[in-house]
């Protein structure tokens, strides 16, 4: 299949540029979209037009457009020359039986690993297609920096930066997650997910929990920190989230963490987008060392 991007749609964003995308995905085996947005530093050419990325991976429900329209990102990350990449939630167009039977597992609820189990081994494959397909074809194609890539998400996609930035620390150089989900193996929500991609031995789901992960190492894969903001007011935190898990879990590792609680914040873009320019400053930190 071939995998070079198709071009939807671009529009001019402070002074760079807002596009979206699609591309026959090997990984996936459809077509999957995702949109970047590209810093007036690319713009330039005598400035060798490479610049860092960030890749932010969206909670449930979503699609590669969310981040892009709600989260308020491009004003600074043009700025800071920051490019920003937003992958689809998940695979669209397979027809599994029940793919689109609930909101919270199937379309729009990949969790962000490769299915193991049958019938979703076939396309759900998130993982390989983010860490593996994705990012290689975009700073192949792309005035972008593969040395300087960092990940962040919110809810599901907070829950997909943290374990995948753990499990490809070679790969990002800074994380950081909004209202993650810290310990899914001890959720409704990632129960769910994970009998139904991995199966019901719950032995293997370790390997995609950001809790789980971090509780098995002996070093601090991140030693610029990582950063996670929680609202108070948040629905899901107390049956779904855990960051408190996270934080004993980092702790114990020795990795730096900034847990920071905000009293009367929910889950929504609203808190995304209040807190967004701590996050990208984060990020712009690390990925400038």
């Amino acid at each position: 299949m071939n995998t070079l991007p198709e071009l939807l749609s671009e529009h001019a964003c402070f002074g760079g540029v807002q596009r979206f995308y699609q591309h026959a995905s090997r990984a996936i085996g459809l077509p999957m979209k995702f949109s970047v947005f590209l810093p007036p530093q690319t713009m330039i050419e005598e400035a060798g037009g490479k610049v860092p990325a960030l890749i932010y991976l969206a909670g449930l429900t979503c699609n590669e457009e969310t981040f892009m329209t709600k989260a308020g990102a491009q004003r600074l990350a043009a700025t800071l020359g920051l490019a920003l990449i937003a992958p689809d939630t998940s695979p669209r167009g397979a027809n599994l039986p029940g793919d689109t039977d609930s909101w919270d597992f199937g379309v729009g609820a990949s969790f962000y690993l490769d299915a193991t189990r049958a019938p979703w081994s076939l396309n759900y494959r998130m993982e390989s297609y983010i860490t593996a397909e994705l990012l290689p074809l975009l700073t192949h194609t792309l005035p972008l920096n593969p040395g300087r890539i960092g990940i962040f998400g919110h809810s599901m996609g907070g829950h997909g930066a943290l374990t995948l930035a753990l499990r490809h620390a070679g790969l990002f150089k800074s994380v950081s997650a909004f209202a993650p989900v810290c310990a899914p193996s001890q959720c409704p929500w990632g129960r769910k997910a994970f009998t139904g991609y991995l199966g019901k031995d719950e032995s293997i789901w370790a390997a995609h929990d950001a809790t789980a992960l971090m509780s098995g190492l002996h070093a601090a894969p991140y030693p610029g920190g990582i950063l996670v903001d929680q609202g108070l007011a948040d629905k899901f935190l107390i049956e779904q989230l855990h960051p408190q898990l996270f934080e004993a879990a980092c702790a114990q590792a020795g990795q730096a963490l900034q847990l920071r609680w905000h009293p009367g914040y929910d889950h929504s873009y609203y808190f995304i987008a209040t807190f967004m320019a701590d996050h990208l400053n984060h990020h712009a930190r690390q990925l400038s060392e």
